[in-house]
């Protein structure tokens, strides 16, 4: 008995323990599981067994990728879009800088200005209220052209632009000049008279403040080579050219052409096929006529120069007009036996030798226009189509071509007449109207009018009101040099003298060729 109660006590005594100890070890867990998680995250590891239990621990830890993908998505496409938005920042800022540096304007123009040279100070303001004087050939309709020409530079830069426009221009500059009350600028349409001008030391010398790498972009080089004239010490640009007429054109009559089948000539043996042509249908391949008064013969020293630029260089060209090749010479010589190819050749001449000295310029292309035509082409400047009868239109009833090149060597030059613009003051607002006219802007509102081309690169050939100015200009665009006509650059007992009435004399069968050319040579000056 005794025993069986010791034994009870003893099993109560133990339960009471067990009791205490489970107690004991539910209070201490609670209190003590964050920090065992904390300090051993290896007892984790339970997770494994009890996956109930640990499935809210799971889940976030099945997560953590993903969000670690968002936010590395999110943080790459917020640093790609600030890369981006820095890029673009940069790159404006660049190409602003960039711009500023090539001389980027306010006008409303895509062409670079000298940068930071006078025309970008005067679109500043800088020269607000000053005055430029200019004085040039412009009258009546083509002095108001000029002056809407300039009136958005006016309006921009606040440089007044005082244009004074007389007939009497050749006379009155020189005068003005040596009398030293020169214009700020003068617009010579004789480059001559200029050239004496600059030799003597009156003419600014615009390479100054013009680079020659801004001349190259806004004109072919051989404008800029025109412009370069010798000065009392070494040569100079004396000028910017500005307007031109261009020379090395062929009229037609469109309709009729048309109907016969016949094809614009490339070049010199598709037009020596094409007068052959002609002259087997029975008629005559050119219209040609040098009669002008006391000016009879300038067209044949048109002829001339054109053949000078087909069959010999640029340099022998220069070189002639300077008198430092010689008319007798062989170069000199060869042209116009190119041109007698074609003028002293049975059949190709309406009229012959005897209707080139009796017809006048003016009137020598209207028989293209009778009905059948007598005569298919017509060489001569854009300002001939004043004399074709006022009915007809242009692109309709007539069209024009390019004079085709004789010698492949030579490319495809065109001769011109045109305007040069020369500085007698050095005051900076004048500098800055000298760029302005280098620019295609300066004749854009005189090209939607009409009445002339622009020598500029920067010209946009929709700029041109006229459809026939337009085609003319695009002609002239695929000149690979061009050149003034030499006449008006040689002395003027030469190229208003000797030259055109010995050329007459030769066409007319007076005197031989070789004679011809050694009279010339024989007036000019030394």
């Amino acid at each position: 008995m005794t025993r069986k109660l010791l034994m009870l006590l003893s099993l109560l005594v133990v339960v009471a323990l067990v009791l205490g100890a489970c107690g004991r070890g539910g209070a201490d867990t609670t209190a003590e599981e964050p920090a065992a998680a904390a300090e051993e995250p290896a007892a984790e590891e339970p997770a494994a067994e009890e996956p109930a239990a640990e499935e809210p621990t799971a889940e976030p830890a099945a997560e953590e990728p993903a969000a670690s993908e968002a936010v590395t998505e999110t943080a790459e496409a917020e640093a790609s879009e600030v890369t981006t938005e820095t890029e673009e920042a940069a790159a404006t800022e660049e190409t602003t800088e960039t711009a500023e540096a090539a001389g980027a304007v306010s006008d409303g123009s895509d062409t670079p200005a000298v940068p930071g040279g006078f025309y970008e100070r005067a679109l500043a303001g800088e020269f607000d209220g000053t005055v430029v004087t200019m004085m040039g050939p412009f009258v009546d309709a083509d002095e108001a052209k000029f002056l809407d020409s300039v009136a958005a530079f006016e309006e921009a830069t606040g440089i007044d632009i005082q244009y004074e426009g007389t007939k009497e221009f050749e006379t009155i500059i020189s005068t003005r000049v040596d009398g030293g009350d020169a214009p700020d600028i003068a617009d010579f349409p004789q480059p001559g008279l200029l050239k004496n001008l600059v030799r003597d030391g009156k003419v600014i010398d615009v390479s100054t403040f013009l680079p020659e790498e801004y001349l190259q972009q806004q004109y072919l080089q051989s404008w800029i080579d025109m412009s370069v004239m010798e000065g009392p010490d070494g040569p100079i640009h004396a000028g910017i050219w500005t307007r031109f007429n261009s020379k090395s054109l062929v009229w037609y009559p469109k309709v009729a052409w048309e109907e016969a089948g016949y094809e614009i000539p490339t070049n010199w043996e598709e037009m020596q096929e094409l007068m052959d042509l002609i002259v087997d249908d029975g008629d005559a391949p050119w219209c040609v006529g040098i009669e002008s008064g006391a000016a009879t013969g300038w067209p044949a020293t048109d002829w001339m120069e054109e053949f000078m630029l087909r069959t010999t260089s640029l340099e022998n060209y220069d070189a002639w007009v300077n008198g430092d090749l010689p008319f007798a010479s062989p170069e000199v010589t060869r042209a116009a036996e190119q041109l007698a190819s074609v003028w002293l050749e049975e059949g190709y001449v309406l009229g012959g030798t005897e209707g080139i000295v009796s017809t006048s310029f003016g009137d020598s292309p209207a028989p293209m226009f009778e009905e059948p035509p007598r005569c298919w082409m017509h060489k001569q400047g854009n300002f001939i189509t004043s004399f074709f009868p006022p009915e007809l239109e242009a692109g309709v009833d007539y069209g024009v071509f390019y004079f085709p090149g004789v010698d492949e060597e030579f490319g495809k030059p065109a001769l011109v007449a045109g305007d040069i613009y020369a500085m007698f003051n050095e005051r900076d607002e004048v500098k800055a109207a000298m760029e302005f006219f280098t620019r295609g802007e300066s004749l854009k509102a005189w090209l939607e009018q009409g009445g002339t081309l622009a020598t500029q690169l920067d010209v946009q050939l929709d700029w041109y009101g006229s459809a026939l100015e337009r085609e003319l200009a695009a002609l002239a665009a695929e000149a690979t040099a061009v050149r003034f006509d030499a006449s008006d650059l040689m002395p003027g007992e030469v190229g208003a003298g000797a030259f055109w009435t010995n050329m007459t004399s030769w066409v007319a069968g007076t005197i031989e060729l070789e004679d011809a050319l050694t009279a010339i040579d024989e007036a000019w000056p030394r």
